[in-house]
């Protein structure tokens, strides 16, 4: 479905990425995990066309959208949340979701895709005429996931989604994510939380300073030792 090809980025004179190659089949939920600065979100940026690539390919169902317009990407089903939620403040709840169908122009889809994004977050329903500031950090990521969901992708690209939220809404927000990929979604998943990562994912990627460190199923990395030392904070 998607597929990276030895991707290069370079920010100023620091090379971000270093020849990334990874896959993400249909249907699949495929996890990145690594710290700060490994360049997890610069991937998702360059894959979404929001940062130049210096070599390399981004292939989508076989075609290569290297440098494609954003618009043109996530018209093509490809959608990335991003880091920090980034919902429109001073908008409703009912604002933010109109917002993110604004590709398309099938009113009755719209409508129905909006009545299952409040099936999905029940919540979002008890507050959609609520600008979207006023709602909780947990709404809030509600709300950028079903903003997503509104532009009807093939693939969902989350950046972060569990930061800064509590345990029990994170817990809850990974469920959903679940629940996503069951009815139809593929994804692909940045979470520093790594083990809420990886006990959800088919397969996962670490990347480590711009490279692909090491690469396995989720229940695989799970269980290396180095792995656990490093990312879930266990060993000595």
């Amino acid at each position: 479905m998607l597929g990276i090809d030895t991707l290069s980025v370079y920010y100023g004179g620091i090379h971000a990425l270093r020849g990334v190659n990874i896959e993400v089949p249909e249907g699949k939920i495929i996890s990145l995990i690594g710290a700060n600065g490994a360049g997890k979100s610069t991937l998702l940026n360059t894959i979404v066309g929001l940062v130049k690539s210096a070599s390399g390919k981004v292939m989508w169902n076989g075609k290569d959208i290297t440098g494609t317009d954003p618009k043109d990407i996530v018209s093509g089903g490809l959608v990335l949340i991003p880091e920090g939620r980034r919902i429109f403040p001073n908008l409703t709840v009912d604002e933010n979701l109109t917002l993110g169908a604004y590709s398309r122009n099938d009113k009755d889809g719209i409508k129905k895709d909006r009545e299952c994004c409040f099936e999905l977050f029940p919540r979002l329903l008890e507050r959609h005429r609520q600008r979207g500031g006023t709602l909780s950090g947990g709404e809030q990521q509600m709300l950028a996931v079903a903003r997503g969901l509104m532009a009807r992708p093939k693939l969902l690209m989350l950046d972060e989604p569990s930061l800064g939220l509590a345990p029990l809404v994170s817990k809850m927000i990974f469920e959903i994510i679940q629940e996503i990929n069951k009815n139809g979604t593929t994804i692909l998943l940045i979470e520093q939380n790594a083990h809420a990562a990886l006990e959800i994912s088919d397969y996962a990627y670490v990347m480590e300073t711009g490279v692909i460190a090491m690469q396995d199923t989720g229940e695989a990395l799970l269980k290396d030792e180095n792995i656990r030392k490093a990312y879930l904070g266990e060993g000595g």
